[in-house]
């Protein structure tokens, strides 16, 4: 099947809701989801802090290891890794700056990307992360770019973290999404920044709602 009509790419740095709206996109058009950073986090706690100074052979060894799967549509779609449910054991910032850590390693991206690639072949989906509109789907028909001021993306990640029963303080968080969009922008290996033929989306000012309604909207009108 052509990757060009199957798979629809969301980038963007961290916090700016890209799970969120990948997963509400994914249910108003009834295909799957891919949380691509779900991937790098569950990979980055398998193989635990100071992975990146370990020798390319045995991060490749241990990277081979691990398998991802991908099932359900909308909101119903459940990442698997080597057959487990991934779950909320790596939603805290401490795995996300291990996860931005990995993601410079060849080796790692390396078998991100074939992993993601096999999902994307395999059925329609919305796929978010950080380069899926330039490294992993180049090809896709509709890719966004979203963004927000660090500072309104650190209040968002502290209303999520808070509902979860985490205490976090607010200017500590706002530093570590500064930490994070420096690694993610600056790093030599697939640095975040939006496809040349994507829709930038500064969602500082929009909710939920209307950024999901212009992506919609922008969907049915290059259909």
């Amino acid at each position: 099947m052509n990757t060009r009509l199957n798979v629809i790419t969301l980038d963007g740095p961290a916090g700016v809701g890209k799970s969120t709206l990948a997963r509400l996109l994914a249910e108003r058009l009834s295909i799957a989801c891919l949380d691509t950073g779900a991937m790098f986090r569950c990979l980055a706690l398998r193989l635990g802090p100071g992975t990146e100074k370990l020798p390319e052979k045995d991060i490749r060894r241990r990277c081979a290891e691990v398998r991802f799967s991908l099932d359900g549509r909308g909101k119903a779609t459940k990442l698997y890794c080597d057959g487990t449910p991934v779950g909320e054991e790596i939603r805290n910032e401490n795995v996300g700056l291990l996860a931005a850590r990995i993601a410079v390693i060849p080796a790692v991206r390396e078998l991100l990307k074939k992993a993601q690639r096999d999902i994307g072949k395999a059925a329609p989906l919305v796929a978010e992360g950080r380069d899926m509109g330039i490294a992993v789907f180049p090809d896709a028909r509709f890719k966004f770019f979203l963004d927000a001021a660090p500072e309104i993306r650190a209040k968002r990640r502290l209303a999520d973290l808070e509902q979860r029963g985490e205490t976090v303080n607010l200017s500590a968080l706002t530093e570590q999404i500064r930490n994070r969009d420096h690694m993610d922008r600056s790093r030599a290996l697939a640095p975040l920044r939006p496809a040349a033929d994507a829709l930038l989306v500064d969602t500082s000012r929009m909710d939920i709602d209307e950024t999901l309604n212009l992506m919609l909207r922008h969907i049915r009108e290059q259909r």
